[in-house]
C-alpha cells in the first residue's frame, strides 16, 4: 500500500511484526501504512467492513441524531450489532485492552482505513465523503476513551498536550468556570493550555478561556485540536494519492476499488418465491404513492414518450423487478408501452433480450439486483437521458419546481432544494419522503426499493391503525 514504493520493492518479502507492537491503541493516526501481506478475500471482506461502517454512522445522521449526542452513539452501535461489525464496536470501549481481539480488531481498521485511501482518493467527491467519515469515526472513538486511554494515545503519537498544574488552574478558576462550556465538573476536569490556532472552532464560538495567545481547552474538547491535525494530514495523503494512482495498476484488485462507493452493503432486494407480485395496472397508482422521485420520473417519461434509452431501462427495469413486477407481467408492461411507438416486431428484435436478461433468462442466467441510491447517484447522465439522481442532476430551481407540482409546500421544497444545492442527496430524498408521507423514514434513505418498501409499511400501518 505504499504508493512511495516501485515494483521491486513491492515484490520484497514482507516483515510480520508482532501486532501487540504495532497495535497498542483504539485510537489511530494512520502515519504508517500498513506492511503485512493479507489474501485477496480479506482484501475485500474488510474493505467492505469499513464502508459498511462509514455508512451507518452516516445513516445516524439522517435518522434524525445530533452528531456525538448519546442517541447518536446508540443509534451506530445498535446497527453496528446487528451488521454482525462486533470489531469496530470493541474500538468504541472506553478503555485501552491489549487482548488479541483488540489487537485484531486494531489491525482491521487500520488496513481497512489504507484500502479506503486508495479508493476514495480518485475525485473530490469521494475525498471529501471519504475524509468526512473518517473525521467522525474517529471522534466517535475518542469521545467513548477514558482519560487515562486519552493520555497514553498522547504519549504514544508524541502529541505535546500536556494538562495545566493544579496551581494554575486554581488561580484561573473563576475565568476558567466561566469562559468553558459545556456541563463538568471542575475539580476531576483536566485543562489543556494549546495554541489559539489549533482550536479556531472553539474560538470562534466562544467556549474556552483564551490567555497569552493560548486556549485553556477543557479534557473533553482536546478532540479539537488533534481532529484538526489529523484532517490536514489526511486531506494531504489523500491529495498525494490521487497524483500517485497510476503506480498503482493491479487489475485483481482495481475493479473493487474502482467501484467501491457503489457497492451496496444493505438489502439487495432479490426477488423470492414469496415475493408479493404487483400487478402492472398498478404501477401508476404506486408511481404517485410509494416511488422515489427519480423512479416516479423515469415512470411518467416513459408514460409521456413510450420510450427509454437503454440505462433507463435498466434501472427503471430492475427497480420494478425489485417491487414483484414477475416476467411475464414485465415483457407484457413495456411492449404495451413501446408499442405504442413502434411495431410489435421491433420490439422483439430491438427489446426484448433486455428484459430477459435483467431476469435471468437469457446470457449468464443472474439474478440482477436493483440499483442502489449510491450507484444510481454516480451514474452518468448524458443529454436525452432520464436515469440518475434528480437531487444531484436536475437543476435546483427545477427541483423545487417538480415538489411544489408533487404537493410539497412551499417552505418544505425549499429546504430539499437547498440540501440538493449542497450535494446531500440521500438526505434531500429522505425529506421528500418525510413531507410525503408526513413521518420520516426509519432508516433514512439508500436504496429506491427500500423507499418503496417503507412507504407500502407505512400505509399498511396507517391502515391497521384506523381498524
Amino acid at each position: 500500500m505504499d504508493f512511495t514504493a516501485n515494483r521491486r520493492r513491492l515484490n520484497q518479502p514482507i516483515i510480520n511484526d508482532s501486532l501487540s507492537e504495532l497495535y497498542r491503541h483504539d485510537l489511530n493516526m494512520y502515519v504508517d501504512p500498513p506492511s503485512q501481506s493479507i489474501s485477496l478475500s480479506e482484501f475485500e471482506d474488510i474493505a467492505l467492513q469499513r464502508v459498511q461502517l462509514f455508512r451507518i454512522i452516516e445513516q445516524a445522521s439522517l435518522k434524525g441524531h445530533k452528531l456525538y449526542t448519546d442517541d447518536w452513539k446508540e443509534c451506530i452501535k445498535g446497527d453496528l450489532s446487528k451488521a454482525t461489525l462486533k470489531s469496530f464496536i470493541r474500538l468504541m470501549q472506553p478503555y485501552n485492552g491489549q487482548t488479541e481481539a483488540d489487537h485484531q480488531a486494531r489491525r482491521i481498521d487500520h488496513i481497512s482505513h489504507f484500502i479506503l485511501r486508495v479508493a476514495y482518493c480518485r475525485s473530490e467527491e469521494l475525498r471529501r465523503w471519504f475524509l468526512s467519515r473518517e473525521l467522525e469515526w474517529f471522534r466517535l472513538k475518542f469521545s467513548e476513551k477514558s482519560a487515562e486511554s486519552i493520555r497514553s494515545f498522547l504519549e504514544l503519537y508524541k502529541l505535546s498536550y500536556t494538562p495545566i498544574s493544579d496551581e494554575e488552574k486554581m488561580e484561573l478558576r473563576e475565568e476558567l468556570t466561566q469562559s468553558t462550556s459545556g456541563i463538568f465538573v471542575f475539580d476531576t476536569t483536566a485543562f489543556y493550555k494549546v495554541p489559539f490556532t489549533e482550536v479556531c472552532p472553539l474560538v470562534k464560538n466562544r467556549r474556552v478561556l483564551l490567555k497569552g495567545g493560548y486556549a485553556y481547552v477543557p479534557s473533553y474538547e482536546l478532540v479539537v485540536p488533534i481532529l484538526s491535525k489529523f484532517r490536514a494530514d489526511l486531506s494531504a495523503a489523500l491529495t498525494f494519492y490521487n497524483r500517485r494512482l497510476p503506480l498503482f495498476d493491479d487489475d485483481r484488485i482495481n475493479p473493487l476499488l474502482t467501484n467501491l462507493h457503489r457497492v451496496h452493503t444493505g438489502n439487495n432486494y432479490v426477488v423470492r418465491e414469496n415475493t408479493d407480485s404487483v400487478d402492472p395496472a398498478n404501477l401508476d397508482a404506486y408511481s404517485k404513492k410509494h416511488f422515489p422521485l427519480c423512479m416516479r420520473h423515469m415512470h411518467d417519461v416513459l408514460r409521456a414518450e413510450h420510450h427509454h434509452k437503454h440505462q433507463a431501462r435498466l434501472t427503471y427495469g430492475l427497480f420494478l423487478k425489485g417491487i414483484g413486477l414477475l416476467y411475464e407481467d414485465a415483457v407484457r408492461f413495456w411492449r404495451d408501452e413501446f408499442t405504442k411507438k413502434m411495431d410489435s416486431g421491433k420490439f422483439e428484435k430491438s427489446y426484448l433480450y433486455n428484459i430477459k436478461h435483467q431476469y435471468g433468462k437469457v446470457g449468464r442466467m443472474l439474478n440482477y439486483t436493483p440499483y442502489s441510491c449510491m450507484k444510481i447517484i454516480l451514474t452518468n447522465v448524458g443529454p436525452g437521458e432520464h436515469h440518475g439522481c434528480p437531487f444531484r442532476n436536475w437543476d435546483p430551481n427545477f427541483i423545487k419546481q417538480k415538489l411544489v407540482e408533487g404537493g410539497i409546500s412551499n417552505e418544505n421544497a425549499n429546504e430539499i432544494k437547498e440540501l440538493a444545492s449542497g450535494g446531500h442527496c440521500q438526505v434531500a430524498c429522505g425529506k421528500y419522503f418525510e413531507y410525503s408521507h408526513g413521518k420520516a423514514a426509519a432508516n433514512g434513505i439508500n436504496h429506491p426499493n427500500q423507499y418503496f418498501e417503507e412507504s407500502v409499511n407505512l400505509e399498511k400501518g396507517n391502515a391497521e391503525s384506523k381498524k
